[in-house]
């Protein structure tokens, strides 16, 4: 396989990657690896260095070390407000919905920072609910409600590789039911999706790998076929 037609399998590859916010330590040499098309979850327990993984793929922690190559690009170096451009689209956990601002005010903000991004009928399409709030404000919209809009917002920039962090975390189970939903569409879309997330029930069915993470490592990479064989190690880990 040429090393060309490898870069563009790979969308995301991460090696040896150690992260730092002032003098802690705390990822200890992630090696990941996520494929076009793929959506792959980070499970852990509270504090294993989820998220921060996702922070440090955006340069949004204090110092990093290894290498992050996404779309072929290596992006250690890289200043945060750069990485959108190649396409990463990231949905941290406290959304950042601007609540002055109504749904459709808060869709419309972020630029397009590359061709492809949804338009809002097609945003519209995939989330009804935000349709029927798109004049209500930011501050008036329920948590699921905040959850969809911070997502559809990254798909309007043209992202096709999303980060999302937590996205069910203290959602009504209709809603969650939703979200997952709403992956499924991304996916057969061709978009590529690295989940953090702590529902493992809601993970499971969705993802194609699972890596899991413990006190900044990855101490497993699970498929989906081998769920079952692994249940004593995902007990341990995660208490499901």
């Amino acid at each position: 396989m040429s090393n060309l037609h490898t870069q563009d399998y790979e969308q995301l590859r991460v090696s040896d990657l150690h992260a730092f916010y002032g003098e802690s330590h705390i990822l200890h040499g992630i090696d990941l690896l996520v494929r076009r098309g793929e959506l792959v979850t980070l499970l852990g327990r509270n504090g294993s260095g989820r998220s921060t993984t996702l922070r440090a793929i955006m340069n949004m922690v204090g110092r990093r070390t290894g290498s992050i190559v996404v779309n072929g690009n290596e992006t250690l170096g890289l200043a945060a407000h750069l990485i959108p451009r190649l396409g990463v689209g990231f949905c941290p956990e406290e959304r950042g919905i601007f609540a002055s601002l109504n749904v459709e005010e808060n869709l419309l903000l972020p630029p397009m920072v590359r061709s492809g991004g949804m338009s809002l009928d097609d945003i519209y399409e995939m989330f009804p609910n935000l349709y029927e709030r798109r004049f209500s404000q930011g501050t008036r919209l329920s948590g699921g409600e905040q959850q969809m809009l911070a997502m559809a917002r990254i798909l309007r920039t043209g992202a096709n590789l999303l980060l999302l962090d937590e996205i069910t975390e203290g959602l009504a189970p209709v809603i969650v039911q939703k979200l997952a939903e709403v992956l499924i569409k991304l996916k057969n879309k061709g978009l590529t999706i690295v989940l953090v997330e702590q529902n493992f029930r809601f993970a499971a069915p969705l993802a194609d790998r699972h890596y899991l993470m413990d006190h900044g490592q990855i101490v497993e990479e699970i498929g989906a076929s081998e769920l079952s064989s692994k249940q004593e190690l995902l007990h341990r880990c995660l208490g499901v």
